[in-house]
């Protein structure tokens, strides 16, 4: 039998939380003491899940995208009449955001807005997504020009103009303001990509990195502080030199044990490696129409469901089902 008051402490909740009076009576066995503060912790554990449910924070590109429908892309000293013409809110940054916000992802986008690039706000908060974050700068919107071919293949020209003006201390600022355990989705198209992985990793966020463009900014990433890197074949080798997924995820494991990898192979499907899975994903048959963003679109259903924790198998489906559409 148990004492008429007894006084118990639950761990890992406040203080005066923590210590609970109970009056049983003297007929309750101790175990239904413990049966009632266990419940009461779970209840309490879910509630503060709630309040804290994970962020991602992408720290990334918005463009005004140029894009001109051509029967071929243009070759060297060509001149192309173009068959359409339209311009859209993209980077990768902002497609991998909105995607994000569309698959269910709490998502915060950090970066610069330039001088005629008020839509890409506008963009993004129609989707739900939290700008706050957002700096106005002077300069040059970053865009691109996009040619689209009959097939929906496309080659894309970029200019980095007002993505390439984070400051340290707008990257600081902004990082302070999320929790270890939330997620920083990175992608090539801004300047201080170092200072941002470092940055993340410190503060005890999970790092994605879609090192895209790859060019020689990527050899001063320290890759042992990335938690997934996202590539496409082209990446792939660019980084390991082969494209074959399994041998592209043998080298860089072996450098970086903690680092998981996910291959995107076009109408091959799509690949992801961890320290305990291996798993492939066959593309959905499609016909392609335009495959502007299909990528950002696979990358930001994928992260959705990491934070989810969904089985990486469903990942995989999922992200490919979106980039199909």
């Amino acid at each position: 039998m148990v004492t008429l008051w007894g006084r118990f402490y639950v761990p890992n909740v406040p203080a005066e939380i923590g210590a609970i009076n109970l009056r049983c009576g003297t007929n309750f066995p101790q175990a239904f003491k413990f049966s009632i503060l266990i419940c009461w912790k779970l209840c309490y554990n879910q509630r503060i899940d709630k309040e804290h449910k994970m962020k991602a924070l992408n720290f990334g590109s918005l463009n005004l995208d140029y894009v001109y429908q051509v029967d071929h892309f243009v070759r060297p000293g060509e001149t192309l009449d173009a068959l359409h013409q339209t311009v859209n809110p993209g980077g990768k940054g902002l497609n991998q955001s909105v995607a994000l916000a569309k698959a269910g992802a709490a998502v915060c986008h950090a970066g610069c807005v330039g001088q005629g690039g008020g839509m890409l706000r506008q963009t993004l908060e129609s989707y739900g997504v939290d700008t706050a974050y957002l700096k106005e700068t002077e300069t040059l919107q970053g865009n691109a020009v996009i040619q689209v071919d009959r097939s929906g293949q496309n080659c894309i020209l970029l200019y980095g103009g007002s993505n390439r003006r984070l400051t340290e201390a707008q990257i600081s600022e902004t990082i302070a303001r999320f929790s270890p355990g939330d997620w920083l989705i990175l992608q090539n198209e801004t300047n201080l990509l170092p200072e941002l992985v470092d940055a993340g990793f410190a503060k005890g966020m999970r790092v994605v990195l879609n090192p895209s463009p790859y060019n020689e900014s990527i050899a001063q990433v320290d890759l042992s502080k990335v938690s997934w890197l996202l590539v496409n074949e082209v990446e792939a080798k660019q980084c390991s030199g082969t494209d074959e997924p399994e041998k592209v995820w043998a080298y860089l494991h072996e450098r970086y044990p903690s680092l998981s990898l996910l291959v995107t192979l076009g109408g091959d499907g799509s690949a992801a490696f961890t320290g305990t899975e291996r798993v492939r994903q066959a593309a959905f048959p499609v016909k392609a129409v335009d495959t502007t963003a299909a990528g950002d679109t696979f990358t930001g259903y994928f992260i959705a469901g990491l934070m989810e924790k969904r089985p990486l198998a469903e990942c995989l489906r999922r992200a490919s089902m979106a980039a199909a559409v």
